[in-house]
């Protein structure tokens, strides 16, 4: 059973940085999985933000290209989420989880882990 762990998330400024990291225990994360990151904006559905394909494939949400960049380190089974130029409509809980299929939506991906809160002040 493969458990997430996210972390990074905090309080920002428009324009600023932060780097989230999911941890995955129980299983390897770096080749079996699509790997992918998402946000649940408040009040709002979770939404896809980005995932890393079993090739190593990067996608992006259109809101979050160029400002966002997903990467993994394999030695230490980590996924991270670079996001620069933070706008406020980057606020929200942002989860990662697993898939053993393709594809952006949420509901293909499981393994959620407790997400981690990240809020943009304008």
């Amino acid at each position: 059973q493969v458990q997430m762990v996210e972390s990074g998330g905090g309080l920002v400024q428009t324009g600023g940085s932060l780097r989230l990291s999911c941890t995955a225990s129980g299983d390897t994360i770096t080749k079996a999985y699509n790997i992918g990151w998402f946000r649940q904006p408040p009040g709002k559905r979770r939404e896809f933000v980005a995932r890393m394909s079993r090739q190593s494939i990067a996608y992006y949400a259109d809101s979050v290209l160029d400002r966002f960049t997903i990467s993994r380190d394999n030695t230490k089974n980590i996924l991270y989420l670079q996001m620069n130029k933070l706008k406020p409509e980057d606020t929200g809980v942002y989860y990662c989880g697993l898939s053993s299929g393709s594809g952006n939506s949420p509901s293909g991906f499981g393994s959620w882990g407790q997400g981690t809160q990240v809020t943009v002040s304008s």
